[in-house]
Parts: C-alpha cells; structure tokens; sequence
C-alpha cells in the first residue's frame, strides 16, 4: 500500500486543480485545496469529509500565505507535497495589452506559487523532506503569438524551479516543473482573460489564432484524470524529473523547437565563438 500524504494544492474548484485533487483523494492522501468563496470549500470539503480540507485564500494576497500554510500544518499535518495549480491565462498582442494585466498575470503565475513555496520551505528543510510541484505550460518553453504575457510568467516559473530544484534537492526536497499541453479544462474558456483590439496591423496574426483557440476549447486531446495520475506518479517516484511535459502535442511542440534551436546555433555558432578574447 502507499505511503498516505498531505497534499496543498492551489485552485482545486476547477480545471486541472479539481483534477488532481480528486486523483489524490481517490488514492487515499489527504489534500487541503485553496478555493476562493465559502460555496467553494464547502462543496470541495463534501468531497471526501475528513480527508478533503479547504483553504479559503487569494493566492495573490501574499501576505495571507504564511498564516494559511500554517493552518493547515496545524491543523491537517505537515505538508507533503505542494501542487502550485492555480493561476489563468491571458490572451493578447503585446503591443494592446496594458502593463497593469501583466502585472496580475505574474502576480498569479509567478509570485503566488513562490510566495506557497517559501511558506512550505521551513518546514520541509526541518523533516529534509518534501515535493513541489510547479504547473507551468508548454507555452514556458515553447512561444506562440498572442500570449507572450502568460509564456513570460510561464518561461519565469520554469527557470525558477529548475533553479530551485538545485538548491533544494541536497535537503532531499524535489522540485518539478509539470507542463501541460492542450488540456480539456476552461483555459481556454471563461478562465481566460482576453485583451481588446486595437491595432489593424495585428488582425491577419491573431484573428485566426483567437477563433481556433475558442473553437478549440472544451475538444483538446489533454485528460484532466489522466494527467492527476501523472501527478501520482510523478510525486511516488524516488527521483522524479526536473520537468514533467504533459501531452502528446506538448511533447511535438517541445521537440520541434530543440531542433529548431540545434539548427539556429550550428548556423550562428562561428559568430557565437567569435566574441571571446583571443
């Protein structure tokens, strides 16, 4: 039989959140999930009474993370593994999109899941134990136009965790990078936010872009289910990978572009090594 575990995961009351709580509680750990309104933990609690515990907090309120991390170490046990889920997408030509956006779009990307994870951190060094899991993207390695926003917080929290990951594996602590594809949830849908139009230099780029991704959402390939059971083996492996791609089409796109880039420097390579001191 596994080993049982407490799991804090972020935005469990929709999407690949929901998924992977219902996958670890399905397995028998127990999971505390952030939600964002008293309906929402109330209905998340029902799930599995007395092992599904709710955590009422805005991620991007930073300064409420210690005191609810805290909670649930008093309360639940000490955290096993952190899963950062929540976060959303932005959909936008750069040039239209105000800064304020990207700000929020980084502060749910970017700082909320590093603001979770140094409030788990004291803890995990103590028992030189524990797994963080960081839910990035495929777009945190590979681009497409229209979001460069959400590929910019996604590209942070990849380099963030392979860093991390460094530092915290000699304490036996293991971070991972889990980059989803095209995953059947509401990315793409209402949970997206999408900037406004302005610029008629951009329509021939981002009109086809915007309709194929609202016709595309709800039909993608991505199992929400079958990605939580990643998510379990992923944390039961005793050396688990520095990043974890989900997906065939993420796999497809991953590739294309490691040989894109293997071409790009062959091609430049003489001008690359030309910079160094003789």
């Amino acid at each position: 039989m596994s080993v049982i575990k407490t799991f804090l995961i972020t935005g469990v009351s929709s999407g690949l959140g929901k998924a992977f709580a219902e996958g670890a509680l399905a397995a028998g750990h127990r999971v505390a999930g952030t939600v964002r309104n008293a309906n929402a933990a109330k209905e998340f609690v029902a799930t599995a009474p007395g092992r599904a515990y709710a955590v009422l907090l805005d991620v991007t309120d930073f300064e409420s993370i210690p005191e609810a991390v805290e909670k649930v170490e008093r309360e639940v046990g000490p955290i096993d593994v952190l899963v950062n889920n929540a976060g959303y997408g932005y959909e936008g030509i750069l040039e239209e999109s105000p800064l304020d956006d990207m700000r929020r779009q980084f502060d749910a990307n970017v700082f909320a899941p590093v603001a979770m994870i140094k409030a788990v951190l004291p803890s995990m060094r103590a028992r030189r134990s524990g797994r963080i899991v960081n839910v990035t993207s495929m777009g945190g390695f590979i681009t497409m136009p229209g979001i460069a926003y959400y590929c910019g917080s996604k590209f942070a929290l990849e380099g963030i965790s392979e860093s991390l990951g460094k530092e915290l594996k000699p304490l036996g602590i293991y971070v991972t990078a889990l980059a989803p594809g095209q995953f059947r949830t509401d990315w793409a849908g209402r949970s997206m936010i999408r900037a406004g139009r302005s610029v008629a230099d951009y329509d021939m780029v981002m009109d086809p872009i915007r309709a194929a991704r609202q016709a595309k959402s709800g039909n993608q390939s991505g199992d929400p289910a079958k990605a939580a059971q990643a998510l379990l083996q992923l944390v039961a492996a005793q050396n688990p990978p520095v990043r974890l791609y989900l997906g065939a089409d993420a796999l497809k796109f991953v590739e294309n572009k490691i040989e894109a880039m293997r071409a790009e420097i062959a091609a430049w390579e003489d001008v690359s090594r030309s910079t160094d001191f003789a």
